[in-house]
């Protein structure tokens, strides 16, 4: 008897485990574009290059004839900040500037425009971008910080370059130290200008892209969060 009892204690805990619902588990594939079109995906579009894609993100600098392309035949949210270079608006885009944009569940972070070196729209001196970075703080308290830090201008050292256009900001890493996101996702700075310029690096805990042209990330989102 005592066995027996033994037993039925044991089913009904293999019950309870099979019925105990798993932890909800998302995939997401999102698509990078930044300062110059993919001839793949515009001169010679096929639909089954956006196939499956999640999300678009823009680190600008693209035109914006080819956001509003890719926005209508991927059906997708499409979010993006300024580059140094832009001077209109895409049509059914979503600009994140100065703002954490929540998407199923991920926090991004976008902050546009390369360091000023001439006058025009969408560049920043250092301490202007940490000003913009300073106004964050509610967004930052309310959000729990942030996933995805998505820009254009890269950070001071990591991917940038000598000359004064292409130096990135020092206190993108003050935001990294701070809120560890898992991506830091920019453009600017094309592969084929050598030196720093890197499709991938690492800081500390921070994943760095380098979006040009065109690159696909593979995120695993659980309950809401980043895995």
């Amino acid at each position: 008897m005592y066995r027996f009892m033994e037993e039925i204690k044991k089913a009904r805990v293999l019950i309870g485990q099979q019925n105990r619902p798993a932890a909800e588990e998302k995939k997401m594939r999102i698509l990078v574009v930044s300062d110059v079109e993919s001839k793949s995906l515009w001169d010679y579009y096929d639909e089954s290059k956006l196939k499956g894609i999640d999300l678009i993100l823009s680190c600008g600098d693209v035109s914006h004839r080819y956001l509003s392309f890719l926005v209508t035949f991927a059906n997708v949210p499409l979010l993006y900040v300024y580059g140094n270079h832009d001077t209109e608006e895409p049509e059914g885009c979503t600009c994140i500037e100065d703002q954490i944009y929540l998407y199923r569940g991920l926090r991004i972070l976008g902050l546009g425009g390369s360091m000023r070196y001439r006058p025009g729209p969408h560049q920043y001196s250092e301490s202007q971008m940490r000003r913009r970075i300073a106004l964050l703080w509610w967004q930052l308290k309310k959000n729990k910080g942030f996933d995805i830090l998505l820009t254009h201008a890269p950070a001071y050292k990591l991917g940038d370059g000598d000359d004064l256009c292409h130096t990135g900001f020092q206190c993108f890493f003050d935001l990294m130290d701070k809120y560890k996101p898992k991506y830091f996702i920019h453009g600017h700075m094309h592969l084929n200008y050598g030196g720093r310029a890197k499709r991938l690096q690492q800081y500390k805990e921070t994943i760095v892209i380098n979006g040009y042209e065109a690159y696909i990330i593979d995120v695993d989102v659980q309950n809401g969060d980043l895995k």
